[in-house]
């Protein structure tokens, strides 16, 4: 019996050490952790119970039959963050590269297949060299096998990739359908076709870094959420983002224990808003006096910053909030910013996460540029997204709120639940100098008359009062009490039940 159990606990030894101790130096030297060594940081201490650790490969083309490490590359099973379940996969470079074999993605199917079955998020840690060129096709089907389970997971439990490493060519397909991703500056990348393969079809000089670096998908292209200096602190910031989310579907968000007054006045809201209607200010700061502690999980932080997207708690409640931010192109809607902002909605609805939208909207971007490259299209993309939320909406006008950005906004026409407007809201068709331009085009020749009709249009129109006399806003608040109005709306809507009617699904404007 001794011998036996010896033999186990030197199979598990070789198993933990991936692919040897020269290769763990060599991964360390480059500034990243093993495969094993992320899973502890991002699980709660001796939570993790490991699956599959002695499963090999099967191929014996090319000598890869002499080289069949324990785990096959990849360290799955699960754990607990703060003791919540979660399920995680972590590819381990050590190992053949972290490439990805029949057998590896069989295991991440399995974790994937558990999770779903368990109702807990899935959380990928993606460090790979790719497929595995010695299994070929086997490998290629391996990877449709993932994909296709991130595909019946979407909707059904959350599902995050944290990107460690390389993950090129048809790999990144699996993090690009999980709900969010992460990556680490200087260490990771993603890209379909690698900067060789760039040179060689189009014969641009690019390196890995401009091409798929962190800075690059959180910036231009939009594919990363967020970016991170060390794997430390990606994987720290992952636990503070599953605290915000449920388990599934059916699981309503994690209630904290808050210490903010619900009813505590923000005296400061009232002069947030500057008096000059062309004057920027911070739509961040009215965010961070909303919510409990101050504590916001921005999503998304570098693109369109023209719209802000992320988490806060209301009463220990996670609650989503989609913000323009006047501070960037006046916090006009355009093209990258009603994407950024469908996808997040759309997140929130997925998971009945409450979602609350903080108002400040002079139109949409024009341009050739923008309509080049469909607005319309796009723009119709958050439309639809506010639309076909069923979870409570919340929505308050500070300023400007001018034609069908109004609408698009999570107006009342679009079902949100509870309008609020401050007094120094405008909701119009469009600006008063605009307006009168057109109302009174025969007066164009006259500045005084022209001056004169501005101000009679800004006297009726610039106010929320012709909207809140036809109920298109609830009511017209105080800034100062706006925690304690929006905190009681949601509050008030906690037993909300809304159905879209029947459908196999809908055909959003993609």
């Amino acid at each position: 019996m001794k011998d036996i159990l010896q033999e186990l606990e030197t199979r598990r030894a070789d198993a933990r050490l991936g692919g040897g101790q020269k290769r763990i130096d060599a991964q360390h030297a480059r500034g990243k952790l093993t495969a094993r060594e992320r899973v502890e940081l991002l699980l709660d201490e001796g939570s993790f119970e490991e699956y599959d650790m002695f499963v090999t490969h099967r191929c014996t083309d090319f000598g890869m039959e002499k080289n069949r490490p324990a785990g096959d590359g990849v360290v799955t099973g699960w754990g607990t963050i703060n003791g919540r379940m979660v399920y995680v996969f972590s590819q381990d470079f050590t190992v053949l590269g972290g490439s990805v074999s029949a057998t590896h993605a069989m295991k991440i199917c399995k974790i994937m297949d558990m999770a779903m079955q368990n109702g807990a998020p899935v959380i990928g840690i993606n460090d790979s060299g790719g497929a595995r060129i010695q299994e070929g096709v086997d490998s290629l089907a391996g990877y449709g096998e993932v994909f296709q389970r991130n595909i019946m997971a979407s909707g059904v439990v959350p599902q995050i990739s944290v990107i460690m490493g390389p993950c090129a060519g048809g790999a990144v397909y699996s993090p690009a359908m999980t709900d969010f991703i992460f990556m680490v500056k200087d260490s990771s990348y993603m890209f379909v076709t690698g900067p060789d393969v760039v040179k060689t079809v189009t014969n641009e000089q690019v390196t890995a870094e401009e091409l798929g670096g962190a800075s690059t998908h959180t910036k231009k292209s939009s594919v990363a959420d967020g970016a991170f200096e060390n794997d430390v602190e990606a994987l720290a910031e992952v636990r503070r983002l599953v605290d915000f989310l449920p388990l599934n579907n059916r699981q309503p968000s994690p209630t904290r224990p808050f210490f903010d007054d619900v009813g505590r006045v923000e005296d400061s809201l009232d002069t947030l808003v500057p008096e000059n209607a062309n004057t920027p200010y911070d739509m961040k700061e009215l965010i961070l006096k909303l919510a409990d502690e101050g504590d916001f999980y921005e999503i998304q932080e570098d693109f369109a910053k023209n719209i802000i997207t992320g988490f806060i708690r209301l009463e220990g409640q996670t609650v989503g909030v989609v913000a323009n931010q006047p501070m960037v192109l006046a916090g006009v809607l355009d093209i990258d910013s009603a994407r950024k902002a469908a996808r997040f909605v759309r997140f929130c609805d997925c998971f009945g996460i409450p979602i609350l939208s903080l108002v400040d909207v002079p139109g949409f971007l024009p341009g050739t540029s923008q309509e080049y490259n469909g607005v319309i299209k796009h723009g119709a993309k958050l439309l639809f997204a506010y639309g076909e939320a069923t979870v409570p909406k919340v929505t308050v006008i500070t300023r400007k709120s001018y034609g069908g950005a109004y609408v698009v906004m999570a107006s009342k026409h679009l079902r949100a639940d509870v309008n609020y407007a401050w007094p120094t809201s405008e909701i119009a068709v469009m600006g008063a100098k605009g307006a009168t331009e057109i109302i009174h085009r025969a007066d164009a020749g006259n500045p005084e008359k022209i001056a004169e009709h501005t101000a009679e249009y800004e006297d009726r129109f610039a106010n929320p009062f012709v909207a809140a006399e036809r109920g298109f806003i609830d009511e017209v608040i105080q800034p100062r009490s706006t925690r304690k109005r929006v905190a009681r709306a949601f509050a008030a809507l906690r037993s909300k039940k809304q159905e879209m009617p029947w459908k196999k699904h809908d055909n959003i404007p993609l």
